[in-house]
């Protein structure tokens, strides 16, 4: 009953958003509420949860949305963004932009968390759009999508690619060479696929972007900044550029033991995000002046504040279906015994960890909790371990959708209706799992 009752909550908050135009915050409190209630909770057991869920997911994220979003305000209050633009397409064509994107961040960006990554590749995605055309927004929002988590799954030192393979004591460099191969070429196959998708009618800017002030603003802020009077291109990077290599270089010290409390302090996003927004702020006042930096501030705030309360909501829904046990109802379900087929044994894993997508909603839970589960079944099955990661890393990615704080962030950052970030976002991730899958099965056949 916990499995039919989380499907009726993420169904009817599907419904109640897209079918009768109600509002994220409310639909989303409205299916913890049916969820807690429905599965045995308890009426005192799902107000916590929707309260330490929201808590949870703001103490994580919070101030990395704040800090992120009003750099990208700051960024593109000075013109910034359409200095790298101009230099991205001066470099690759724009058919080709949206493969260059899902390249970087499959292959160069997993050791990002993937909440930092989406703050700051989206403004890029968003300025762009113009240069791809028609549907140009919903090719690189797509782009965006699969690339992060194409990397988060496969690529080493992706947070769920290490939990997958610490689970289920598979060596890292191992779990890297199959997976720096399956990663980009899932993240480039989902892109040309999403591509025929769109030519074929998917999208409908009309109905799938939304219109948002603070958004607008900055994005015309940038455009008609004269060219002379912007910061140069290596000036307009390094707010992006050097948090990022803080927190990689974190990233890297703790997966080879080399890591301290300095080294920890420079690493963290907090930290990082914090001295790139400093770096921007600053560039800001000498560009533009105290008043339009301003003027900056008060819409990243504005932009921010929305960003915060639905993705918060959205991890309020996450906490009350773990609260519902059904991950132990699943370890339960899929017991196995010996001789189970090779093909049988990667889809069980990749089913596991899917279901545990849909229903959880968070890539890196679903991933480890599927670690868990096949952990102690692993060694009899006919397959080696890393192929069992690889699936459940495939599995994982499966459909990520409402019940993610990420697909609230990425509908604000990127300018969707919700509508709009199911038809990329869920899309994307969905094609994404779907096509890895035979990749996983083509690996098992190329023991190392």
């Amino acid at each position: 009953m916990v499995a039919l009752h989380t499907s009726i909550a993420i169904v009817a908050i599907i419904l109640l958003i897209i079918r009768f135009k109600v509002d994220p915050i409310v639909a989303l409190i409205l299916g913890c509420f049916y969820l807690g209630l429905a599965s045995g909770v308890g009426f005192e057991g799902t107000v916590g949860a929707i309260t330490a869920g929201f808590g949870e997911i703001m103490a994580k994220i919070g101030l990395l949305i704040g800090f992120g979003v009003l750099m990208g305000a700051l960024l593109y209050k000075m013109g910034a963004f359409t200095t790298m633009v101009e230099a991205l397409v001066r470099v690759v064509p724009p058919n080709r932009l949206p493969y260059a994107l899902a390249i970087a961040l499959s292959t160069i960006a997993p050791s990002i968390y993937v909440d930092v990554q989406v703050v700051l590749a989206a403004p890029v995605a968003r300025s762009s759009a113009k240069f791809l055309g028609k549907n140009g927004l919903a090719w690189l929002a797509g782009a965006l999508g699969i690339g992060i988590f194409a990397g988060y799954v496969f690529v080493v030192p992706g947070l769920s690619a290490i939990s997958i393979a610490g689970l289920l004591h598979i060596q890292l460099g191992t779990y890297l060479i199959y997976g720096i191969v399956i990663g980009p070429l899932t993240a480039v196959l989902t892109v040309w696929i999403f591509r025929r998708m769109l030519n074929r009618g998917w999208w409908n800017s009309g109905n799938d972007e939304q219109e948002s002030d603070a958004l607008e603003e900055e994005e015309e802020a940038g455009a008609t900044v004269p060219a002379d009077q912007r910061p140069n291109l290596l000036m307009s990077l390094a707010p992006i550029l050097v948090p990022l290599l803080m927190i990689a270089f974190g990233a890297f010290a703790e997966l080879f033991g080399f890591n301290n409390s300095l080294i920890d302090f420079i690493g963290n996003a907090n930290v990082a995000l914090f001295l790139g927004l400093l770096m921007a702020y600053l560039m800001a006042r000498r560009f533009v002046g105290a008043d339009e930096t301003g003027e900056a501030f008060t819409d990243g705030l504005h932009t921010t504040g929305e960003i915060l309360l639905v993705t918060g909501v959205g991890g309020s829904l996450g906490a009350v279906i773990e609260q519902t046990g059904l991950a132990d109802l699943l370890g339960g379900l899929f017991t196995v015994g010996e001789g189970v087929p090779v093909v049988v044994s990667i889809l069980l894993a990749w089913f596991i960890a899917a279901l545990l997508h849909l229903a959880i909603g968070s890539v890196s839970v679903a991933a480890i909790t599927a670690g868990g589960i096949l952990a102690p079944i692993v060694g009899s099955l006919p397959v080696a371990p890393v192929v069992i990661g690889l699936a459940a890393a495939s599995g994982a990615m499966f459909a990520l959708q409402v019940n993610s704080n990420f697909f609230w962030m990425f509908k604000g950052l990127l300018g969707l209706t919700t509508q709009g970030a199911l038809k990329t976002m869920t899309t994307v991730t969905s094609i994404g799992s779907l096509v890895s899958l035979p990749l996983v099965m083509v690996a098992a056949l190329i023991p190392l």
